[in-house]
């Protein structure tokens, strides 16, 4: 069933502005992270518990210290975004209990398995941003910084972004939405997967073997969800070669695009390679996959 969504933009973000850290998944090496931190702290003013570093096993500290953390980062009027330490696991274990429903317009940021965050705020009808997380922010181009800032702090369109790939010819618009296939996936026939109805799908991973690519993908298919979306952004898929394998993944990409039918433009800066352009997952996007260009058609944040 076909359902309208009125979107709702964060506010725009201004220098010096506070901003929260959280730690909601995996626990984090220090010295990527401080290297992040420190080019947030340069444009804002990032709050931290003390306990960000904690760890459980393979978490950022038990469930109840990351639900604390982040629930907490959603309620804050006193604060316009939350940036992430890091992605790994253990976001989609808090979804039950965060108020996302009582959020203010903040900005959310992260990428990968924050991928589970952005989608229940997509299927409440919020504009979030996969973006770097601090850990991978310090390793990232100026012009990154820039991008990311320019995304959060003005309600202008920004620059359209460029892959590498025409998979399938065609153009595309819609509102985009997706991110990491892994965790993408895994919410399929839960309430956090967000409106698909016409809507661009952005699918990136990384360490995921083809097998396990063709794997997801077609549980996707069996889903019915490329009946559903009109076009296919593919981001990076990083490091998921099989080893002295005939076939790469971008081969094994390409014939599962072309069984889809549906426009597809592969090899765009975001994910988890080099280069990771942050991108307003619920706002309006044009795929000319002909070009492998990908145009916003409106800017990420409220006038103000």
């Amino acid at each position: 069933m076909k359902r309208s969504v009125r979107w709702l933009k964060p506010l725009p973000l201004r220098p010096r502005d506070t901003v929260h850290v959280v730690a909601p998944a995996g626990p984090f090496e220090q010295a990527p992270f401080e290297a992040g931190l420190r080019i947030l702290s340069e444009r804002y003013s990032p709050v931290l518990r003390p306990d960000l570093g904690a760890s459980h096993r393979y978490l950022a500290g038990d469930d109840a210290r990351r639900q604390e953390e982040l629930s907490h980062a959603f309620l804050d009027r006193a604060s316009r975004a939350i940036f992430c330490a890091r992605g790994g696991y253990g976001s989609s274990r808090l979804l039950p209990e965060l108020p996302l429903d009582k959020a203010g317009p903040v900005s959310f940021t992260g990428f990968s398995d924050l991928t589970s965050v952005h989608c229940a705020l997509q299927a409440l009808g919020r504009v979030s941003f996969h973006a770097p997380v601090l850990t991978q922010l310090g390793r990232q181009s100026a012009q990154v910084h820039d991008y990311l800032f320019r995304l959060l702090e003005s309600s202008a369109a920004p620059p359209p972004l460029h892959g590498n790939a025409t998979y399938v010819p065609g153009t595309a618009e819609g509102v985009l939405v997706g991110g990491n296939l892994s965790v993408f996936s895994r919410l399929l026939g839960t309430p956090y997967m967000p409106p698909l109805d016409g809507a661009v799908l952005l699918l990136e991973d990384v360490t995921e073997r083809p097998y396990r690519i063709d794997r997801m993908w077609t549980h996707l298919r069996l889903a019915g969800v490329f009946a559903r979306v009109r076009g296919i952004v593919l981001g990076d898929f990083t490091a998921c070669e099989e080893k002295d394998a005939s076939y790469s993944s971008a081969d094994v990409l390409r014939e599962l695009a072309q069984d889809a039918k549906l426009p597809c433009a592969a090899g765009f800066p975001i994910g988890h390679g080099a280069i990771n352009y942050p991108v307003a997952l619920g706002t309006r996007v044009r795929l000319e996959a002909d070009a492998a260009r990908l145009t916003f058609l409106e800017g990420a944040v409220s006038p103000g």
